[in-house]
């Protein structure tokens, strides 16, 4: 359970790192990709945010959490920069992307009858049963 400074902080951090992400990317001449900061868990002692991404087009995930984790401690002075007045000290920041709406979308063409489990065993992945 996560008490108000983790979440006040972690609205915080989000925020502005929508702002850093967004900036980067069409400074870096990225152009067509969105990047949201679908959510942002901060540790009880206030020393690592865990920051989940979501990235459209999905295919270009993996690249651009790749060039985001490289370039952590400079996304991590610019957020210090931004919410110098509102933190004093800036959690290290781990990211991940977030997968909730690639799940929710494979569920739906499931339930849709597009996708079957239970015709094409080989939808389950690493749920399958031998």
């Amino acid at each position: 359970m996560e008490s108000n400074r983790q979440k006040k902080i972690g609205s915080v951090l989000q925020r502005d790192l929508v702002d850093v992400l967004q900036n980067a990317a069409t400074q870096g001449g990225m152009k067509g990709i969105l990047i949201s900061v679908s959510k942002v868990n901060v540790t009880v002692d206030l020393s690592i945010a865990k920051v989940y991404l979501s990235i459209f087009p999905n295919d270009k995930a993996k690249e651009l959490l790749v060039g985001i984790r490289s370039n952590t401690p400079l996304i991590r002075h610019e957020l210090a920069q931004r919410t110098k007045h509102q933190l004093r000290r800036m959690p290290n920041l781990e990211f991940f992307v977030d997968d909730s709406l690639e799940y929710i979308d494979q569920i739906e063409k499931s339930l849709k009858g597009e996708d079957d489990p239970i015709n094409n065993p080989d939808l389950l992945g690493k749920h399958k049963k031998s």
